[in-house]
Order: structure tokens, then C-alpha cells, then sequence
């Protein structure tokens, strides 16, 4: 009688936490009646505690049992002789007539005799898995839509020339290093050369060596065993395994500290690696990409990039040109930024005026298609007819070919500079171009939101019968 309460106590307690399990849990006793349904259960299944108690496992209509449809005696399902399952994929039948992916798991439950007391089950829902794997395989496919080829504008001699080397590149499993300066697309040719290789159904895995300390970089790549460092709690994958079966994209590669280097170097010659804090070795099946805006040659003659290491990267270099290089695909790079970015705004620009194609033909483009898709998308801001003008554009284009920032004004016949602008000059500019606040920002080399800007400054009105 002593013990009966904290029996009683300890038999709630269980019962406490088998309810408050996410997993669905459910008994039977040895002629396969249900004994216990778990509140997870009730919420998987769709069937409440009341509902299930004494039925058979048939309820649940399982799509798997042994390999067969589930049998309604627990005698036929062969448990009682296997003892247990491993755990499967499987599918329930919800109550309301849904299928349920879950994975199930059942044991024999014996007494300290060996008697049987029945069958133990839990029941693991997958939906929000399912559908995290489901949205993953989407990303996936939307990134390789990305970087198809057909995503690599240009039709000029030098661009046919970075898609053969493309092809050259997909076809083999060669170290490949991309050279070009920022902003010339390089990450996306990496894309091109993995998505169009026998390796496209694995990672490709990106790291920026330029973006992070030596120490970090190389927990980055290698991985660290816990306690390799202070706060390293657990044992961590890294990069290089991450990427087991597919690419990794080593980007700004010249960038590497020596020590770095060394380690990359041990990485091409074994295809092993060594996480940080253990000796223990692990293969790895990867192809490396490196890409860089440096000239590694000229790192090699100043002792700061290893030669060894500049010969293993560069088993098949890949160069791409500068925009100012092959011009004749500014067009065709500014119609493909345009279809892309009215489908992301629903906007329904058709092209360029021939003064704004003008400007960008004869901009050098330091930025390279980064500058130039980002000067688009700075116009698609501020235009608002159905083509970009030159005030849609960044101010940095529209001076770069007015020396001091200085245009002759057609209207006025006399030098403009932005610098020397007065609340007087303004008011004469405005009069000549008809109040027409587009062409006098044209006329100063500046974007018409900064002319009204000067407008407001100086309590000047929009129109000239507003004063």
C-alpha cells in the first residue's frame, strides 16, 4: 500500500511523456487489439484515443507491412516471430482519406519471463519533411535554370569562345581555374560548368576565400573535430566533404594564406582531408573549380602564391573577357536583364532610347555585366514610359565621359559644371528647356531626382506659372 502512489504517480508520469512525444506512439496487446494511441497519434492518423482503442492496427490501411498489405491479425504479420522491424517508409490512411508519408518502427514487448504483452509501434510523420525535401529539389532545379548555359550572354568571337571552353570543361573532371576581372561572371560560368556535367545531381558548394580569416577559412573547408578550439561544441563537416560527388567552387583563390595553400595543395595531389583537431584521413570524390581577378603568375614570381600549387590549378584555364572587350553584346545583355526584370516587377519596358544605348556603348564598365545588370535595374527604378531613358540612369554613367563633369548644353551653346550650379543658373536651364526637368539633368550631367532635389533646396516651383 506504501508503494501504490508512487506507482500510480510513475504510471502517469510515463504516460505524461508518451503523450507529450512529437513521434505517434500506440500499443497492442498479443492478439493485436490497440492498447494506447498517443495524442500524436490522434493528430497523425486523424483518429481520436476513443476511436482506435480496441481495434486492430487495420485502421491505419498501412501501404507496407513485411513487404505485403497489411494483414488485419497480428498472428499473419509475422511481428510475434520477427520481434521487430526496421524502420520503413511507409504510408498511412488519415481518417479523412489522405495518405500520410511516415516512418514505422514496431517491437515485441516481452516480460522478465519472456511472455509476450503485447506490440509496441511509433509512427513518424514525414509531411513537413516531404515537403522541405520537395521545395529543396525545386530550388535545386531553379538553380540549374540559372546557371543553364543559355543564361551566359553573348554571341561575340570571345564569348563563343568561353562556351566552348565551356563544353571542354562539363565533358572532363579537370581542375578548371576561371580568370577574369569582378564582375565578369565568373561564379556563373561554374554553375554552367557543373549543371552541364556527369556531377549536376550533387552539391556544388561555394566558398569566397577572400571573405574570411585564415583560421575560419579553414574550419570552413576542412572542417574541426569538437574541442578542436574554443568553441567548437561539436564535430563539423566541412566544406570539401560537403561537397562529396559534386563541385566546389573555390572563388578569389589568389587570395589564400600560404598555410591555406599548402593544405589545397594536399587536397589536389590525395583527394583527402584531415579535419581540424583529428589525424583521421577522409577520402573525398570532388571536382575543384577555382576562379580569380588576379594574375597568379605574377603571384608565383613574387613569392606569394606557390608555384606547385599554380600548376595543379591551372590544368584548364578558362579567361573571361572584360565587357569592354566585346561590346557588340551590350544589346543583347540589356534585352535579356530587361525580359527578366519586368517578369520580377510587371513592368513593360521594351528597350533602350538610342541616347541611353549610345551612353552605354561608350561607358568602359569598371563593373563589368555586375554594372551593367545593376544600372538596368537602377533604371527600371526610375523610368516611367515603356523605354529607358538617360536620366533612368546612374549618375556614375552619365558623367564618366564628361571630363569634370562638364557638358556642352545644345540649348545654351556654354559649359555647365554641376559644381558650379546656382539657385540662377538652375532658373535659366529650366527656361531654355521649357521647365522640362529630364532635359536640363541631361544638360548637367546629373539624375533628375537630384534636379528636383536643387528645386526644393531653392524653393523653386515644379512649373514656372506655380511662382
Amino acid at each position: 500500500m506504501e508503494n501504490k502512489p508512487a506507482a500510480i504517480w510513475n504510471h502517469l508520469f510515463v504516460s505524461r511523456i508518451i503523450d507529450s512525444m512529437a513521434d505517434g506512439v500506440f500499443t497492442m496487446d498479443e492478439n493485436g487489439y490497440i492498447s494506447s494511441w498517443n495524442k500524436s497519434m490522434a493528430r497523425i492518423s486523424g483518429y481520436s484515443a476513443e476511436e482506435a482503442l480496441g481495434k486492430t492496427c487495420e485502421i491505419l490501411r498501412c501501404s507496407r507491412c513485411f513487404d505485403k498489405n497489411c494483414p488485419t491479425d497480428i498472428k499473419k504479420c509475422n511481428i510475434l516471430e520477427m520481434q521487430y522491424t526496421e524502420a520503413k517508409e511507409c504510408q498511412l490512411q488519415h481518417k479523412e482519406g489522405h495518405d500520410v508519408p511516415v516512418i514505422k518502427n514496431a517491437s515485441v514487448v516481452k516480460d522478465d519471463k519472456g511472455h509476450v504483452l503485447g506490440v509496441v509501434e511509433t509512427v513518424t510523420d514525414l509531411t513537413e519533411l516531404n515537403r522541405a525535401r520537395h521545395r529543396a529539389k525545386e530550388a535545386a532545379l531553379r538553380l540549374g535554370e540559372i546557371h543553364r548555359m543559355d543564361n551566359i550572354i553573348g554571341k561575340s568571337r570571345a564569348m563563343r569562345e568561353v562556351f566552348a571552353a565551356i563544353d571542354a570543361a562539363a565533358a572532363s573532371d579537370a581542375t578548371i581555374c576561371i580568370k577574369g576581372e569582378s564582375g565578369t561572371g565568373k561564379e556563373l560560368v561554374a554553375g554552367s560548368i557543373h549543371f552541364n556535367s556527369e556531377r549536376k545531381a550533387s552539391p556544388l558548394i561555394t566558398v569566397n576565400c577572400s571573405a574570411l580569416s585564415e583560421t575560419l577559412l579553414e574550419s570552413e573547408l576542412f572542417g574541426h573535430a569538437r574541442g578542436a578550439y574554443t568553441g567548437a561544441v561539436h564535430d563539423r563537416m566541412g566544406r570539401f566533404e560537403e561537397a562529396s560527388g559534386g563541385t566546389i567552387f573555390l572563388d578569389e583563390v589568389g587570395e589564400l594564406s600560404p598555410f591555406i595553400q599548402v593544405k589545397l595543395l594536399r587536397v589536389l595531389q590525395e583527394r583527402e582531408v584531415e579535419r581540424v583537431g583529428e589525424s583521421k584521413r577522409r577520402k573525398i570524390d570532388i571536382r575543384i573549380v577555382t576562379a580569380t581577378h588576379r594574375d597568379l603568375y605574377t603571384k608565383v614570381q613574387d613569392g606569394t602564391f606557390r608555384e606547385d600549387l599554380y600548376y595543379r590549378l591551372k590544368v584548364f584555364p578558362i579567361i573571361l573577357p572584360p565587357l569592354r572587350k566585346h561590346k557588340e553584346d551590350i544589346p543583347l545583355m540589356i534585352s535579356h536583364f530587361i525580359k527578366s526584370l519586368n517578369k520580377k516587377t510587371g513592368k513593360q519596358i521594351v528597350d533602350c532610347s538610342r541616347d541611353a544605348m549610345r551612353l552605354f556603348m561608350d561607358y568602359q564598365w569598371p563593373g563589368n555585366v555586375r554594372e551593367l545588370e545593376n544600372a538596368i535595374e537602377h533604371a527600371f527604378v526610375l523610368c516611367q514610359g515603356d523605354r529607358i531613358q538617360l536620366e533612368d540612369l546612374p549618375i556614375e554613367i552619365l558623367q564618366a565621359n564628361r571630363k569634370n563633369n562638364r557638358v556642352t548644353s545644345s540649348l545654351l551653346g556654354t559649359p555647365v559644371r554641376k559644381e558650379q550650379l546656382s539657385k540662377e543658373s538652375l532658373l535659366a536651364l529650366l527656361d531654355n528647356c521649357n521647365w522640362n526637368k529630364a532635359e536640363v539633368a541631361r544638360q548637367v550631367g546629373i539624375s533628375r531626382t537630384a534636379i528636383w532635389k536643387y528645386m526644393k533646396k531653392w524653393d523653386i516651383p515644379l512649373q514656372p506659372d506655380a511662382s
